[in-house]
């Protein structure tokens, strides 16, 4: 059997390099998967009735890699998954295109879909990626919510995003993923 790692993908792409959907999908397939499950984060051409150009977007890479591999590590802890593939642009995001790619491969679909849901949510909140939106007047580095929400449920400590322990917690906003993973401030 092959290593956990082996089965992760994790590529923070440089601009101008788009995403290939297509590779990400194909390193998940398997013949034993009944099940693959995607996100794609695209730029949209509105925000709050502004009109977007682009979207602009920073990493600190070596960081970042490492914390979606955490990401994808709890995320193995939690569900039965085959492959992950992970892919994030840096630079300029034009209206229309992908940003961020997911893609999980289970043997069944609960498992994918929750996973899939889970490590968006966990990129968003804990990795070191950055996003301004650019408008037509003007441009606005954005906190994601799910930052803003993470941070206020560690009591504003700046939270680590490898190392420590994940905690399913049953989901109470939404019933199509059944469950929610809570970061445990304290050590496996």
């Amino acid at each position: 059997m092959a290593a956990e790692s082996d089965k992760n993908l994790v590529e923070i792409l440089e601009n101008p390099n788009p995403i290939d959907v297509a590779k990400y999908m194909n390193f998940v397939s398997a013949p034993q998967t009944g099940a693959i499950a995607t996100f794609s984060g695209t730029t949209r051409d509105t925000f709050e009735g502004k009109t977007v150009l682009e979207l602009r977007y920073e990493a600190y890479v070596p960081m970042a890699i490492r914390c979606i591999k955490s990401i994808c590590s709890s995320a193995r802890a939690s569900w039965n998954l085959h492959s992950v593939a992970v892919a994030h642009r840096t630079g300029t995001a034009p209206v229309g295109e992908t940003s961020v790619f997911i893609a999980v491969s289970s043997v069944h679909r609960a498992d994918a879909l929750e996973a899939c849901r889970f490590l968006i949510d966990e990129i968003k909140a804990k990795v070191p990626i950055w996003k301004k939106e650019v408008y037509s007047n003007g441009e606005v580095w954005k906190e994601n919510s799910e930052f803003l929400q993470r941070r206020s449920e560690l009591g504003n400590k700046d939270a680590d995003c490898c190392g420590k322990k994940a905690e399913i917690k049953e989901h109470s906003k939404k019933p199509c993923c059944g469950t929610k993973v809570r970061v445990d401030d304290e050590g496996s």
